[in-house]
């Protein structure tokens, strides 16, 4: 809340622009004030708490700003804003911020009545008042001191606001024709001003547009729900909008469910009882027409997550139901020799679809940054996808395939185990020629070179089995194209490694001779040692080598055992008598 503090302020500033015209009475920007306040204070993110507590303070500093306080800390006196007190716009902009305070209320408490159902009888009058207070908007810019294109929109935004409380209170004529109203004046304000403010109204004509479909809809137009199908695939209609598309179509196909019996895959009809399987199963078909039609790739990528996030959930509900029938098998004392129950043939189609989904999106991904790689290449001032990227994918694509393989029921089926097994062989391929594509990079042409090789063989294999499944091939990569690619490769491989050969050579002198003397034993010659310069010169030896030393020699004095010294008493001292006090000197000592 802080860190929006300067921002009000600066939104505040710019608003000032917006607001006062003298010339041709007051005016006030209603779409454009609301939309830049709502982007710049939570609504970006889908946080309607956070705009709730910027139109109140607002609103605070509007009126301490205004002199318009409704009495005091004490005590509260209600006041009116009338026609008599329109000399400033802000005037308006307090009405203006009471209806969004309100509006992002009532938003708040829709979000949170999906947990807590209750809410959802505040949020109604929550949605009340801010019709009311854009009413009051709109009877106020009636004054002949408003200009005529703050009238329009104050009459837009009253209709949107309407349209609003009667979609929550399913009146759904009521709310079309509010909606349409709506979108019939921001049309025409569309074609009127600049383009910068056309932009800006056609915008919330997109945001109208499913809303009034839905309604629609839900009067008895049936041709409104491909409309709504249609919104879905482009994305329209974000936020709210999108979780009743989800629910109606949701609707319509569980209408449809009550007449699907049973499924028919790999020649064994299967009676399906899981209604949840019912409804997945008659939607299957209109995903893969939508991911087929997909404008983009981000909108493809949208659809095949939520189709597999729909199947992930079929899968566990048929997994809850096999675990109840695997213990009414185990009580009984029925034996069907091991056959795969139905439950558990709908099982494996599930995963099945699941499995060959998985697959389709990573290729998908894998097409995408293989054109990203080759644009690269031709630009390499710009960073992109390394060949890396596509092996992690062809990885993630191989693992889904050994899972098919694997699948309870399809164990003796030939043509299956076949089809699986030459799927398997085109996408070894592909990540075999990004693994050489990576060594190149980095050099190693012998082991790319025999990579190559390898794509090659299994390509040649693909071509030789695919002539009893030409049908398995369809929805594959053209082998094909990857063979002539690979030829190309090869020949720009050996080119390649033939020049850096040649460079080698002319860079290798007589004196770059590599051997292992250490530096110091050829100072006097000049050498190009890389080693020298690397982690672990070779310098000196080390350890040292050992050397032959002569050995300390034993001296044995063996010649004083046998020499006679010369007599030495002549040298020394001869001891008198000393008497009585040499005795007693004797006696205590001092004379020793």
């Amino acid at each position: 809340m802080a860190a929006d503090k300067p921002n009000e302020a600066k939104v505040s500033l710019g608003d000032e622009n917006k607001e006062n015209l003298p010339d041709g009475g007051l005016g006030l920007e209603i779409l454009q004030i609301i939309k830049e306040s709502q982007q710049q204070h939570g609504l970006r993110h889908g946080d309607y708490q956070r705009y709730r507590g910027y139109c109140s303070r607002r609103l605070r500093r509007l009126r301490k700003t205004l002199g318009f306080k409704m009495g005091n800390r004490h005590k509260f006196v209600g006041k009116k804003i009338t026609e008599e007190m329109l000399t400033d716009s802000r005037y308006l902009l307090l009405v203006l911020m009471e209806a969004e305070r309100a509006w992002s209320y009532a938003m708040q408490l829709k979000q949170e009545a999906n947990t807590e159902p209750r809410k959802r009888f505040h949020l109604l009058a929550r949605l009340r008042k801010a019709a009311k207070h854009s009413e009051r908007l709109e009877k106020l810019c009636e004054s002949h001191r408003v200009d005529a294109k703050t009238k329009l929109e104050a009459q837009a935004y009253t209709a949107y606001l309407s349209g609003m409380v009667e979609f929550e209170l399913q009146e759904w004529k009521r709310a079309m024709e509010a909606f349409n109203k709506c979108k019939t004046i921001y049309e025409k304000l569309a074609s009127a001003f600049t383009e910068e403010m056309a932009a800006l109204y056609r915008q919330r004509v997109d945001e109208i547009s499913p809303n009034i479909r839905y309604c629609a809809y839900n009067i008895g137009d049936q041709n409104a729900i491909n409309d709504l199908m249609q919104m879905r695939l482009t994305g329209g209609g974000g936020g709210m909008m999108a979780e009743k598309l989800e629910a109606l179509i949701t609707q319509a196909r569980t209408k449809q469910a009550a007449t699907m019996s049973e499924v028919e895959w790999r020649g064994r009809s299967v009676p399906v009882k899981v209604d949840k399987a019912r409804i997945f199963l008659l939607g299957l078909a209109d995903n893969e027409a939508a991911i087929a039609q997909a404008a983009n790739e981000e909108t493809k990528e949208h659809l095949y997550e939520t189709l597999l996030a729909e199947c992930r959930d079929t899968i566990q509900a048929v997994r809850e139901e096999l675990k109840t029938e695997v213990k009414l098998r185990e009580r009984s004392s029925d034996n069907d020799g091991g056959k795969v129950s139905n439950l558990q043939f709908l099982h494996s189609y599930l995963t099945y679809i699941k499995l060959c989904t998985l697959v389709k999106r990573n290729e998908s991904m894998a097409h995408t940054l293989q054109v990203q790689l080759k644009e690269t290449g031709a630009d390499e001032s710009k960073r992109g996808p390394r060949p890396q990227d596509l092996i992690r994918l062809y990885d993630i694509i191989l693992q889904s395939l050994a899972e098919l393989s694997t699948l309870p029921g399809l164990e003796d089926d030939h043509v299956f185990q076949k089809e699986v097994s030459l799927k398997t062989l085109v996408y070894k391929a592909y990540r075999c020629f990004f693994i050489a594509q990576s060594y190149v990079l980095v050099k190693k042409w012998s082991e790319a070179l025999v990579l190559y090789e390898r794509v090659l063989k299994y390509a040649k294999e693909v071509q030789s089995k695919a002539k009893s499944l030409s049908s398995s091939l369809k929805d594959l990569p053209d082998v094909q194209e990857l063979i002539a690619e690979v030829n190309a490769e090869k020949y720009s491989l050996q080119a390649a490694a033939i020049l850096d050969k040649d460079e080698t050579a002319e860079v290798t002198a007589p004196h770059q001779l590599k051997d292992n003397t250490p530096l110091c034993e050829h100072l006097e010659t000049f050498r190009i040692d890389s080693a020298l310069v690397g982690k672990h010169p070779n310098l000196v030896p080390f350890p040292p080598d050992f050397q032959p030393i002569p050995c300390k020699p034993l001296f044995f004095d063996l010649a004083l055992n046998h020499v006679t010294f010369p007599p030495l008493d002549d040298k020394v001292e001869q001891k008198g008598k000393g008497g009585l006090t040499g005795y007693i000197k004797g006696i205590f000592g001092f004379g020793s």
